[in-house]
């Protein structure tokens, strides 16, 4: 049978509650190496993200050491006062060096 869920690829900036929500909930634990999916993107880049399905959705999210932290710390009473679909909702974790997994973050800093 034939998937015919829409697929997209989520980056942290863009990551909603409810995508946040079905995470946490599908992975409660975190995630491991074994539930990341690598593929090349568009642009011929390798991506790594974790997989999430709504009814008709399937959402590749990015894995990065934020989305980790925010896992972690997901408290569903923190976004209550937001839609469901407002990626403003999420915020940055504060990160500290001992959260960095050496994962390649978009916004490392070079010395």
């Amino acid at each position: 049978m034939k998937d015919n869920r829409k697929r997209v690829i989520v980056d942290f900036k863009k990551l909603t509650p409810e995508i946040l929500a079905l995470l946490v909930e599908k992975y409660p634990d975190g995630y491991d190496d074994d539930n990341i999916i690598v593929f090349k993107n568009a642009n011929n880049e390798i991506v790594e993200a974790v997989e999430v399905t709504t009814e008709d959705t399937k959402y590749l999210v990015k894995v990065s050491t934020k989305l980790q932290v925010t896992m972690e710390n997901y408290d569903e009473d923190d976004y209550g006062d937001y839609d469901s679909d407002d990626p403003d909702a999420i915020q940055d974790p504060e990160i500290s060096p001992d959260d960095d997994l050496g994962e390649d973050d978009d916004e490392m800093d070079e010395d």
